[in-house]
Order: structure tokens, then C-alpha cells, then sequence
């Protein structure tokens, strides 16, 4: 990367003493080139599809652990519910 950079900077000052149109179009291509060139190094240093999987697999876990509670005073209403629509089915037709 930094030969890369060296050699722009060293094409550029030698486009510019030739003409200075020249040296712009070195100056912003080769730039760009640069940029590109760094970027493109880093690229696969990012995690893995699994491994992101993994993690979010452990958040859910986590999240889902820690609402264990609500859910279960959730059924707990649901079925107290149920009983009553049960009871009051059962006073209508009975």
C-alpha cells in the first residue's frame, strides 16, 4: 500500500512538471486508486456469516431467557381468560 501511495506521488510531481492538466487527471485517478487500494486491503478481515449468526443466536437467547417471566404471567392471564369465556359458555348453554 504505502509503495503504491509513494509511486502516485511520485507520478503525479512528474505529470505536473510535464503539464498541469495531466498532472490533475494523475493526481485525482491515481488518488481514487489509492483510496480504493487501501480499502480493498482490509476487506476480508470482517467476521464470518457464522460468526455474526452466532452471536445474534446469543442476543436472542439472552433476550428470550430474560422474558421468560412475562411470558409465562402472559399464559398465566391467557388461561384465566380461556376459564372465564369457559364458565361463561357454560352458564349460557347450562
Amino acid at each position: 500500500m504505502l509503495i503504491g501511495a509513494v509511486a502516485w506521488v511520485a507520478l503525479t510531481v512528474a505529470a505536473f512538471s510535464a503539464d498541469p492538466i495531466l498532472g490533475s487527471a494523475v493526481l485525482l485517478f491515481g488518488g481514487v486508486l489509492v483510496v480504493v487500494g487501501h480499502l480493498a486491503s482490509t476487506w476480508g478481515a470482517g467476521t464470518t456469516f457464522e460468526e455474526r449468526e452466532m452471536a445474534r443466536a446469543r442476543r436472542r437467547k439472552q433476550k428470550y431467557e430474560a422474558n421468560a417471566g412475562n411470558r409465562a404471567k402472559d399464559r398465566e392471564r391467557w388461561e384465566a381468560s380461556k376459564a372465564r369465556k369457559a364458565a361463561r359458555e357454560a352458564r349460557k348453554s347450562g
